[in-house]
């Protein structure tokens, strides 16, 4: 079959992205030809993949979104394909890789009645309802269970068209025999001593993610454990104000910031503990690799997987509503209680059953299925 892959943006190291590959992957590897279409592409491009630049350019994210949508509907119209994949909300895509939670939801919990009068608002529930609209034949890939009856809520979306993936992290994050010596090099390059702790965080979008309040917990731990205690950022995105929240705080010297990385599997081995302050998380695939590498996480439960903690006891979860010093108190906890060797035992322990590896492969057949449904 020849499938076409479309994203606005595409960069190493984000989530979507990631997923955005290796499902592609996963269809190139059963014989299928993949052609992308993004609005941008950075970073290396397979050999056994095609891809179209579409037009992008826009003042607004709105606008940006409709221009790509005029484009690539033009892009399929002189080659068309046996079936459209999305990985933003977009008319006539055959399947949608659902990582955005219910923005009509969302858009009533943030906003008040004048948002339904902005271009932004008809642009983007245009978009949601061209995939979720009851008349509509699109196929779902949903990431998180949770979200399905919020949409079902607004659209009455037929059950039948959502198809629950597995949680999909790769294998390397598993903690393997290399642990220690991983362990050692990273924090040898880190310039960290046995006795210091390190709270990591891996995550491009570093508003959403929490990143202020990672940086406030610093300044909120009692003096004898935060004078020992660094914080490293991982991800794409500005650091710049939140180096200057540091700052201010009086905290600067101990948190770093790094971009994306290929040697995650290390950095989970160096730290102490895993971060996850998320205000908005449909899945967060950081927290389960941390799990499965052993590394304790203390995470929002905004989280859509964070309920996989619990079901490990690999970490803790900080319930809502976000209290800071509730959350500095639980940092405390992550860092110092006795039981940090068995939340690390029962996270490897976790990470044993293959389903947690096979996104690409379950996301494939969906895509496979729904190109058979065509030919009938």
């Amino acid at each position: 079959m020849k499938l076409a892959f479309a994203l606005f943006n595409y960069f190493p190291y984000g989530g979507l992205q990631r997923n955005f590959l290796s499902i592609a992957r996963a269809c190139h590897e059963r014989g299928h030809q993949v052609n992308a279409y993004a609005g941008a592409w950075e970073g290396p491009l397979p050999d056994w993949l095609t891809l179209t630049l579409l037009p992008w350019r826009g003042i607004a994210n709105h606008a940006r979104a409709q221009r790509f949508a005029r484009h690539l509907q033009l892009a399929l119209a002189e080659q068309p394909v046996d079936v459209v994949v999305g990985f933003n909300r977009l008319s006539g895509l055959d399947v949608y890789y659902a990582a955005d939670p219910c923005f009509l939801e969302k858009s009533a919990q943030d906003h008040g009645a004048w948002f339904r009068l902005t271009p932004r608002f008809r642009t983007y529930a245009a978009f949601e309802r061209a995939v979720y609209g009851p008349d509509a034949a699109t196929q779902i890939l949903a990431v998180a269970e949770a979200q399905i009856p919020h949409f079902r809520r607004w659209y009455d979306t037929p059950l039948d068209r959502f198809h629950v993936l597995p949680p999909g992290i790769q294998r390397d994050r598993m903690a393997g025999d290399q642990a220690p010596e991983q362990r050692a090099r990273v924090r040898a390059s880190l310039s960290l001593q046995p006795h210091n702790h390190l709270l990591l965080m891996v995550g491009s979008g570093f508003r959403t993610k929490g990143v202020d309040r990672a940086v406030q917990v610093l300044a909120d731990l009692p003096e004898s454990l935060a004078s020992d205690t660094r914080l490293l950022v991982i991800g794409s995105d500005d650091p710049a104000p939140y180096l200057r929240q540091a700052s201010r705080l009086g905290v600067a010297e101990r948190v770093s910031f790094l971009p994306g990385q290929d040697d995650i599997p290390a950095f989970l081995q160096a730290a102490d503990a895993l971060l996850h302050p998320a205000y908005h998380e449909n899945t967060g695939n950081v927290l389960l690799e941390a799990v499965v590498a052993g590394l304790p996480v203390l995470a929002t439960d905004v989280c859509g997987y964070a309920p996989y903690i619990t079901r490990a006891d690999a970490g803790l979860v900080h319930a809502s509503p976000f209290e800071r010093q509730r959350f500095a108190e639980q940092t405390e906890t992550l860092l110092t209680s006795s039981r940090r060797s068995q939340w690390r035992e029962n996270g490897i322990r976790f990470g044993q059953p293959e389903n947690l590896y096979h996104r690409a492969e379950f996301a494939a057949t969906v895509i496979e299925q729904t190109g058979a449904r065509h030919d009938r």
